[in-house]
C-alpha cells in the first residue's frame, strides 16, 4: 500500500523536535542539578556557622546543653539546626532560600520541556504508523523512537514528585543519546514492513517487549545512582564524585526505585519473549529455535530474575544485588544493538532497511 509521504514528513518533524526539547530539558535539568548542589552547600555552609556560633556560646553553657543543640533535631548526623528538607525551610538563611527557590523554578521549567516533549514525541510515532497505515515499530529507527518515549512516559510517573527531578539529567542523557544514534545512523524511510512482520502478534510482541525494556532503563540508570550514594553517603561526600552525588535521594530511594520498577518489567518482558515465542510457532512452525535475539532475550531475563532473587535474599541486598540489575540491562542493550547490527539471523529484519 502506498505511504503517505506528508504524514511522513510530519513525523520526521516531531521526532527530531521531540529530540531538540529532550535535549533542551536535559540543559535545563543539568542547571537545575548545579543550582541544587550550590543550595545544598550554601546550606551546610551556614550550618558549620551556626555550629560555630553555638560552640563559642557553648563555653558559658552547660555540656549537655551544648550537646543537644550538635544533634540539631531533624537535622542530619548532628551538623546544626537547619532540617535536611528537599526545598528551602524557615530555618534556612535568606541567602539560601533564594538559592532553594531559583533551583525549583528552573527544575519546574525543565520539567514541562520534558512534558512537552513526551507529547511531541508521541506525535511522531502516531503520525509514522499513520503514514504506512501499520504500527510503527517495523525497523530499529522505529523500536528506539518506541522504546525512548515508553522510558520517557515510565519515567514522567515515577519521577512526578519534585524530589525527583534530580533523576531526570541521569535518564534524559541516555534517552537523547539513543534518539541521536536513531536518527541519524539508523534512519529508515515510512515503508510497508517485511512479510514476516505482517501478523497479529508483531504488535504485541514488540510493544510488551518496548515497555518493559523502557522501565528496565529507569531501573537500570537508579541501580547506577544508588551505587555512587552509598560510595559517598549522605552528608558525606568528597571530591567530584561526592558532588554528582551531593544532590541525589538516599541511597534507600534509589534503591526503592530501581527494585520496584524491575517488578514491573520483569513480567512485561518475560511475557513479550512468550509471545515472540508464540508468533514463531504460527510463522515458523516451532516456539523456540536458539535465534541469537531469543537466545540473548532469555538470558537477559534469567539475570533479572536473579535480580530480583538477590535483592530479596539477605547478604545480596546492597550492592550486589545493584550490580546484577547492571549487567541486565547491559545485555539488553548488547541485544539491542549487536545482535540486530551484527549478528545474523531471524530478527535481522529489525535493522536498518
Amino acid at each position: 500500500m502506498p505511504v503517505n509521504q506528508t504524514l511522513a514528513q510530519y513525523s520526521d518533524w516531531s521526532y527530531f523536535s521531540a529530540f531538540a526539547l529532550y535535549a533542551l530539558a536535559l540543559l535545563l535539568f543539568i542547571a537545575y542539578y548545579v543550582r541544587r548542589l550550590s543550595a545544598l552547600e550554601a546550606r551546610m555552609e551556614a550550618r558549620a556557622g551556626m555550629m560555630g556560633e553555638k560552640v563559642l556560646v557553648g563555653s558559658g553553657a552547660s555540656a549537655d546543653s551544648v550537646a543537644d543543640a550538635g544533634r540539631g533535631g531533624d537535622s542530619v548526623a548532628g551538623t546544626g539546626a537547619i532540617p535536611d528538607t528537599y526545598d528551602a525551610n524557615e530555618h534556612d538563611p535568606e541567602a539560601v532560600a533564594e538559592k532553594f527557590r531559583k533551583a525549583a523554578s528552573i527544575g519546574a521549567m525543565a520539567e514541562m520541556v520534558v512534558y512537552i516533549g513526551v507529547a511531541v514525541h508521541l506525535a511522531s510515532v502516531v503520525l509514522r504508523g499513520l503514514s504506512a497505515e501499520r504500527f510503527p515499530w517495523g525497523n530499529l529507527y522505529e523500536y528506539i523512537s518506541v522504546f525512548s518515549l515508553f522510558a520517557m512516559v515510565i519515567a514522567a510517573v515515577v519521577l512526578r514528585r519534585n524530589e525527583m527531578r534530580i533523576f531526570w539529567p541521569w535518564l534524559l542523557t541516555p534517552v537523547a543519546a539513543l534518539m541521536f544514534y536513531g536518527g541519524t545512523s539508523l534512519y529508515a524511510e515510512s515503508a510497508p514492513v517485511v512479510p514476516a512482520l505482517q501478523s497479529f502478534w508483531f504488535p504485541i510482541h514488540v510493544s510488551t517487549v518496548s515497555i518493559g525494556g523502557g522501565i528496565f532503563l529507569v531501573s537500570g540508570i537508579a541501580s547506577l545512582l544508588y551505587l555512587l550514594r552509598i560510595k559517598q553517603p549522605k552528608g558525606r561526600e568528597k571530591g567530584f564524585f561526592g558532588k554528582l552525588a551531593m544532590p541525589l535521594p538516599s541511597a534507600k530511594t534509589l534503591d526503592a526505585i530501581a527494585y520496584r520498577t524491575a517488578i514491573w518489567a520483569f513480567p512485561l518482558f518475560g511475557l513479550g519473549v512468550v509471545f515472540g515465542a508464540i508468533w514463531a510457532e504460527v510463522a515458523w512452525g516451532r516456539f523456540w529455535g536458539w535465534d541469537p535475539k531469543e537466545t540473548v532475550s532469555f538470558i537477559t531475563w534469567i539475570v533479572y530474575a536473579g535480580y530480583l532473587h538477590a535483592r530479596a535474599t539477605s547478604g545480596w541486598r546492597n550492592a550486589a544485588a545493584a550490580w546484577i540489575n547492571i549487567i541486565g540491562f547491559a545485555t539488553m542493550v548488547f541485544n539491542l544493538f549487536f545482535i540486530n547490527l551484527v549478528v545474523s539471523g531471524l530478527h535481522s529484519y529489525a535493522g536498518l532497511n
